[in-house]
């Protein structure tokens, strides 16, 4: 049975104008004077999930989240422009500034555990924790995973693999063939393509993603989001995350005396567990916690058990560590 805690509503949402031309949405919930937690949610794309609020005890923390740039409720929806890895860590830093937040613990899941790194590599001196699920590290293997038809998704769910690339022109492409030829299709003149391809890529990743996949147990979710996580993930993996090869474990001491602690499902089909092994080896001060019987989604109820009592753990920790 999953310890987590009831549905709560935020108790502040605002919007934060950026210099070049986006607004994003902000949310608060919880504890006003608890523990700030900035929270980074996947896609890129996919923009505030409202259980998240249910794994941080509402009592202790302060939990912060935003839409991204181009998703959710942040305008311009769907905006390609001045959205680079860069432009979200920007985001981050006005926003805490924005909240006169000293210092805050960074939490997030898949993409959102690609940002909060890239976040405390920046910006160390600004990060109490990081506590991060389903571990991506950008690099071209993880895409190779996901996406190549000898990835380890495309050898596992090769029915819906065959649904992703149905319209591809060849076979025995490479990933970036693959990659190009959605960015294509997303950023072309054609909705009733756009449209479609997106829900190839969105109905990919839904599979994936959960431990026992039916289609009745699917999320239905709007076109609104169909179309912000296929066309931004498609983006920033177009790009290549705009980050170099390597780049997070190149860099990953200057996180060295940062607390964290690592969630990954055993059977995650979406994030490779091989590079959550790789960041804890590189990161001698985090804590891996590898779920059994549980996949990629942070719904999933042993992933989220795991997360409640990392989130719960690490209030303590927090607690017993301030003078």
């Amino acid at each position: 049975m999953s310890k987590i805690y009831p549905p709560i509503q935020p108790y502040d949402s605002f919007k934060l104008s950026t210099i070049d031309g986006h607004s994003l949405h902000v949310e608060q919930s919880g504890n006003a004077e608890g523990i700030p937690v900035l929270y980074l949610h996947g896609g890129p794309g996919g923009g505030i999930a409202p259980f998240i609020r249910r794994v941080f005890n509402p009592r202790k923390y302060r939990l912060i989240s935003f839409d991204q740039r181009g998703c959710g409720q942040s305008t311009p929806f769907l905006s390609l422009e001045n959205n680079t890895s860069d432009h979200l860590l920007g985001d981050i830093e006005q926003l805490r500034q924005h909240l006169h937040i000293p210092q805050w613990l960074v939490c997030g899941g898949s993409w959102g555990s690609t940002l909060s790194l890239l976040y405390a590599i920046k910006h160390p001196e600004m990060v109490s924790g990081m506590i991060l699920r389903g571990i991506f590290l950008g690099r071209q293997q993880d895409l190779d995973w996901l996406l190549h038809s000898q990835g380890g998704a495309a050898q596992v769910f090769s029915d819906q693999y065959q649904y992703l690339i149905e319209d591809l022109p060849a076979d025995n492409l490479s990933t970036n063939d693959i990659i190009k030829h959605f960015y294509h299709q997303f950023t072309g003149h054609n909705e009733l393509q756009r449209i479609a391809a997106a829900k190839r890529w969105s109905s990919w990743e839904m599979h994936i993603a959960q431990m026992h996949c039916v289609a009745s147990s699917l999320p239905e979710e709007s076109m609104h989001t169909v179309l912000s996580l296929a066309v931004l993930e498609c983006h920033y993996m177009h790009h290549h995350c705009f980050i170099d090869e390597g780049f997070i474990l190149n860099n990953v001491q200057r996180i060295a005396d940062i607390p964290g602690i690592l969630i990954h499902g055993r059977y995650d089909m979406v994030c490779k567990i091989e590079g959550a092994h790789k960041l804890h080896q590189h990161w001698p001060n985090s804590e891996l916690c590898i779920v059994p019987n549980a996949a990629h989604s942070g719904s999933d109820p042993l992933i989220a058990n795991a997360f409640c009592k990392a989130t719960d753990a690490m209030a303590e920790f927090l607690k017993q560590k301030s003078p």
